[in-house]
């Protein structure tokens, strides 16, 4: 798994994030541990969640994701494993404390506390502000119009003064936005330095091969400013998949079962569904692939944040390190042999060299040489996916686990 910065801080995110939003909806609390187990599993630290969830929002649904994650983290005790984030509700929603959640210190701390109580912990790590309070362009909405209804919403200024107040309690570590534009990101860096407020370390809008809005005047901000996207709708809704390809309509799909996605299903959009499949097809790939490795790729992207509502497509959209052979059946492998395979990239090509000359011995091959990428016709049994890079680690009962933190931390900047 690949890992990033966020933002200024010295927190490393993974690159995939597990997205939330549908449990307690279209996923069991079952299913959500399920997800949780497994993405952990494969390395992914990064969870996003948000009081409004699940999907489609209402007053039977709001805040059933984040009970879900707090009673996974108080069943499974490894709260401290997960880079942890959570959203407050902007205006709009009658159920949600009657609907005003204007961004001042009182809503904000209601909102923070509650979302405390049902994740079962005591900070978050990243806050974010879920779709801005002002009247703009956000969920799909273009071409801007003043409003002049809009009434009156509380200054940049005053909201990143009341996100200082719970950072400096404990509540929460650092703070990010949603659904944002040029204008909201670029207010909220140039206060934070003129002022010496918080900092905005992220910026979570949509992203995707049919939507790519935010190369226009966010990407730059992005970069120049240490303030990465954290990418949602990836699939553009599931449509990115092919699953809705020549008229398809699977039962169970997002779009069968709620309105309010339609966008993703123009007829402009749909013509470029079928050229992506095309695409995908030539280059041996699924089109969620095709699409997932576009997001990756982006140099203004912290993270890809992946909702999935079966296992399936969980597994597909988290393909990255591998376990060859039965690594991870106890009772059938050897505990002092790991053969790991990675994705097949520049960096892979090297990681040979790059670990040896930090005194780290690991072998291409079958069996132990430092610095050896010839093939081995053992792991073209247990690895023949040519499209990767194996790699083969040896333990003996000398081995620290300082050694071992020490392998994995050189790995990650090999890929960072």
């Amino acid at each position: 798994m690949k890992f990033k910065k966020l933002g200024t801080t010295d927190l490393d995110v993974s690159l995939i994030c597990l997205g939330t939003m549908t449990w307690g909806t279209q996923n069991t609390e079952k299913d959500a541990f399920e997800q949780m187990d497994y993405s952990l599993s494969e390395g992914v630290n990064f969870f996003d969640t948000a009081e409004l969830y699940s999907v489609p929002p209402n007053s039977d649904s709001y805040g059933k994701t984040e009970v879900m994650i707090g009673n996974w983290f108080e069943k499974r005790k490894n709260r401290e494993k997960i880079i942890l984030a959570s959203k407050v509700a902007g205006p709009g929603c009658s159920w949600i404390r009657g609907g005003g959640n204007n961004f001042d210190e009182k809503t904000i701390g209601k909102a923070i506390d509650g979302s405390l109580k049902r994740l079962k912990t005591d900070y978050i790590d990243l806050y974010q502000l879920h779709w801005p309070e002002r009247s703009t362009n956000y969920f799909g909405k273009r071409d801007y119009t003043v409003d002049s209804d809009e009434g009156e919403w509380n200054s940049f200024e005053s909201i990143l003064e009341a996100l200082e107040k719970f950072i400096q309690s404990g509540k929460i570590r650092y703070i990010g936005m949603s659904n944002e534009t040029p204008y909201g990101l670029s207010r909220y860096i140039e206060l934070s330095k003129n002022k010496k407020l918080p900092r905005m370390m992220s910026v979570q809008n949509p992203y995707n091969l049919v939507n790519r809005t935010y190369e226009i005047g966010m990407s730059e901000i992005s970069i120049r400013e240490r303030c990465g996207l954290l990418v949602y709708y990836p699939l553009a809704t599931g449509a990115l998949s092919g699953k809705y390809r020549n008229g398809q309509m699977p039962k169970n799909s997002r779009q069968a079962l709620f309105k309010g996605w339609e966008r993703h299903l123009n007829p402009l959009a749909m013509k470029a569904y079928e050229e992506y499949y095309k695409l995908a097809k030539e280059s041996n790939m699924t089109m969620a692939q095709l699409a997932q490795a576009f997001v990756n790729t982006r140099p203004f992207v912290t993270s890809n944040i992946i909702g999935a509502t079966t296992m399936e497509q969980l597994k597909e959209n988290i393909d990255d390190v591998e376990f060859n052979g039965n690594c991870t059946d106890f009772e059938n492998s050897l505990f002092k042999i790991l053969s790991v395979s990675f994705p097949k990239i520049s960096e892979s090509e090297m990681m040979l060299f790059n670990l040896d000359i930090h005194g780290i011995s690991c072998s291409g091959g079958s069996a132990c040489s430092a610095g050896n990428m010839s093939g081995s016709h053992v792991l073209d049994v247990v690895c023949n996916d040519k499209n990767r890079t194996g790699v083969r680690f040896s333990f003996s009962r000398y081995n620290t686990k300082e050694e071992i933190d020490y392998t994995i931390q050189k790995i990650k900047e090999i890929f960072s």
